[in-house]
C-alpha cells in the first residue's frame, strides 16, 4: 500500500511501525467441547477442540496458505490447554519453516484452581461465583486467578515473548481472555482491574507489533 504525505507525528494518528518490530500472531483456539458443554476447561478439564474446532483451526491454515499469509512466521507456540495445542498443530501444518516451542503455561487461559472440570451450574452451586465487575482481585475459586491476577500474568508473558525473539513473527495459539488482556494492557493502558467485555471469535487472528516498549495493534479479530 502507498500513501500520500504524512502528517506531523504530532497529530498522526497511524503509528509508523519499525520494520525490526517483534509480530506476536495471537490465534484464538478453534471451538472447544468444554465451550460447547458448558464447563471449566483447565489443565485438567480441557479435553480439546471439538468437531467444528478442528475444522475452525484447518479452514484458518488453508486461508493462510492460500493467501500467502504468515507463511515467513519464525516460531509457533500454544499454551499448554489442549485446545491450543491442537489448534497450533492444525497451523504448524501450513507454516513448514516455523519453529515449534515447547507449550508455555503462561500463554493459558485463567487458571480456575479448584472450579477446574465442573460445569457452571456445579460451579455456582458450590463456590457462589464471583463478580469482577465489584472486585477483580477475588480469585475465581481457591487455588484459581482472579482477574486481576490473570491480567497482569498475560501481560508479563506477552513482554516475555515479545523480549526473547526481538524481530521476528511468532504465530501464538491461545485463549480470548489472553486476547483481552493484552488489549486492556496494550491499548487501554489498564488498569487490570477493569474488563472489556470484549467477543473474540474462534480462530480469530490478533496482531501486535512491538518493538522498544511500544505496542502497536495491526489487526483484531480477523
Amino acid at each position: 500500500m502507498t500513501h500520500g504525505p504524512r502528517p506531523p507525528a504530532g497529530i498522526r494518528t497511524i503509528g509508523e511501525i519499525p520494520e525490526s518490530a517483534t509480530r506476536l500472531v495471537l490465534v484464538r483456539h478453534g471451538q472447544a467441547l468444554a465451550n460447547v458443554e458448558g464447563f471449566f476447561g483447565g489443565p485438567t478439564g480441557c479435553s480439546g477442540l471439538s468437531a467444528l474446532g478442528h475444522s475452525q483451526a484447518q479452514a484458518l491454515g488453508a486461508k493462510w496458505q492460500r493467501e500467502g499469509l504468515y507463511q515467513d512466521a519464525d516460531l509457533l507456540v500454544s499454551s499448554t490447554l489442549l485446545r491450543a495445542e491442537q489448534t497450533a498443530e492444525h497451523l504448524a501444518q501450513v507454516l513448514g519453516g516455523v519453529t515449534r516451542l515447547a507449550p508455555r503455561e503462561d500463554l493459558c487461559e485463567l487458571h480456575p484452581g479448584a472450579a477446574d472440570t465442573l460445569t457452571w451450574q456445579q460451579y455456582e452451586q458450590r463456590f457462589g461465583g464471583v463478580n469482577w465487575d465489584e472486585d477483580a482481585t477475588t480469585p475465581i475459586a481457591p487455588g484459581g486467578e482472579s482477574w486481576a491476577a490473570f491480567t497482569s500474568r498475560v501481560v508479563g508473558a506477552l513482554t516475555r515473548l515479545a523480549e526473547e525473539f526481538p524481530a521476528k513473527t511468532v504465530i501464538v495459539a491461545t485463549h480470548a481472555g489472553v486476547i483481552e488482556s493484552s488489549m486492556l494492557h496494550f491499548v487501554y493502558g489498564g488498569p487490570e482491574t477493569r474488563r472489556l467485555g470484549l467477543r473474540t471469535d474462534h480462530c480469530s487472528v490478533t496482531e501486535w507489533a512491538a518493538f522498544d516498549g511500544t505496542w502497536f495493534l495491526v489487526r483484531y479479530n480477523a
